[in-house]
């Protein structure tokens, strides 16, 4: 059987008895980066009176995965078998959901244990009433295709959430504050750990905020959805704006009632 099983993501408090009886349990354990496990485990056994001696550690993670799963077969199953990633959930914008798959495809029983998750912390800190979002893990570093995303984002009726390293931030909110200068945005530094810390202010305010200081720590990003009503936004606001034909037909869609297919063709038939 394979056990996927969420670790802390700072705090070591926040693991739960039933992760902590499964990793003892376990026989094999595969994991983004066995030094970072064998670490972990180190440190519950010394804080739990745990022993987590003589396991089996296999690297699982986006590089080799593929070339792993060719190793596997039922047989590697009838172990105990854990998968966990360095922090966090397994398959929230990191590896695991390729194990999960093939336990469903060849029929091999396994079991997802709630836990630590960095997002839907961050979004439940946030404040916004809001009760959809996308989560769109760490944008790209640059280009076309970053911009584009952002743009999406911006452009949604959903929260949008995000992951940001610290050396990226200042170029994330200095691109907010071009794009949507008056959109409240709220950061998350370093959840759960000792210097956790939380922002929430316009896009313009947080880049005049942070511009002159040294961004330490990893980061959650939420986004304030675009307001669509026929008060604030509209219909030929929306057609004005540069967007791909998709995004805003589901925009002029949610305005006018109309089925998002039918707007797009018509969008289409213009071009």
């Amino acid at each position: 059987m394979l056990c996927l099983v969420p670790t802390p993501i700072g705090n070591l408090e926040d693991i739960s008895k039933r992760s902590l009886q499964l990793l003892l349990e376990a026989e094999l354990i595969f994991c983004e980066d066995t030094r970072v496990t064998k670490k972990l485990l180190s440190l519950l056994g010394e804080k739990n009176n745990l022993d987590f001696k003589d396991k089996e550690y296999k690297s699982y993670h986006s590089h080799n995965e593929k070339k792993v799963l060719e190793t596997l077969s039922k047989e590697t199953f009838t172990k105990n078998v854990v998968y966990v990633s360095d922090a966090g959930m397994p398959c929230v914008s990191d590896p695991g959901a390729t194990l999960v798959d093939y336990c469903i495809k060849n029929d091999i029983k396994y079991d997802v244990l709630p836990g630590a998750n960095a997002v839907l912390t961050a979004y439940a800190m946030s404040g916004f009433v809001s009760t959809t979002f996308s989560f769109h893990g760490f944008l790209d570093h640059k280009g076309a295709s970053r911009a584009s995303k952002l743009n999406a984002i911006l452009n949604d009726d959903k929260l949008g959430i995000l992951y940001e390293s610290p050396h990226r931030l200042a170029k994330l909110l200095e691109e907010l504050k071009k794009e949507a200068p008056n959109r409240t945005i709220f950061l998350a530094k370093e959840i759960t750990k000792l210097h956790q810390t939380t922002y929430k202010n316009t896009a313009s305010n947080l880049f005049e905020e942070f511009k002159d200081i040294n961004i330490r720590g990893e980061w959650v990003v939420v986004i304030e959805p675009l307001e669509i009503s026929g008060t604030h936004l509209e219909l030929k606001d929306i057609q004005d704006l540069d967007l791909a034909p998709k995004i805003k037909a589901k925009l002029i869609s949610k305005l006018t009632g109309q089925s998002t297919k039918e707007v797009y063709q018509q969008l289409l038939d213009k071009i």
